[in-house]
């Protein structure tokens, strides 16, 4: 072990190293009646020190976080039942004109990915259904009725970028094409 650090909050859900690699985010699952802070929680990742614990400040958890693979942004699944946009990049701040909304999460570990070339959002949901959507224009362009049970994730291939690959609540794995 190189370093421990602490979040002192209940569990962590998700960690995303940040491009550089000198910082890196956690989403936890310490949201309260009254307050949304340390949500989501930017650290430094020499020193272990809290850059930030006020960047999500819905009452939401945020079970998956993802980086868009050529902006300075990233996403949060939310269990409000869409994707938050946010800037990589210190002071982290939430896109107010973009949001992901139509799939559903609904206490699920739902998690979200980027395309390789960045264009597009996918994400699971919780009816079973795979949703796409325009990364520009946060609009759905087209949904999937991949699976019987909630569909908690949906890759891109690394490779192959046509080829998706989904999987359910109930263990059941899909590649599309």
């Amino acid at each position: 072990v190189l370093r421990v650090y602490k979040a002192a909050v209940q569990q962590t859900l998700d960690i995303l190293f940040l491009p550089e690699g000198t910082e890196f985010l956690t989403s936890t699952d310490a949201v309260s009646r009254d307050s949304a802070d340390r949500t989501i929680i930017a650290w430094d990742f020499q020193s272990a020190a809290k850059i930030s614990n006020q960047i999500f400040h819905e009452r939401y958890t945020c079970p998956s976080l993802t980086l868009h693979p050529k902006e300075p942004m990233f996403v949060a699944q939310t269990n409000g039942n869409y994707a938050a946009l946010f800037s990589s990049q210190r002071p982290y701040r939430i896109s107010k004109k973009k949001r992901y909304e139509g799939h559903k999460v609904e206490g699920f570990s739902v998690g979200c990915e980027f395309s390789p070339d960045g264009t597009l959002l996918v994400t699971g949901s919780s009816d079973g259904k795979v949703f796409f959507y325009n990364y520009h224009t946060a609009r759905i362009i087209c949904t999937l009725s991949a699976h019987k049970e909630a569909c908690v994730s949906a890759i891109f291939h690394p490779v192959l970028p046509s080829l998706l690959a989904t999987c359910d609540w109930a263990g059941e794995i899909k590649i599309w094409q």
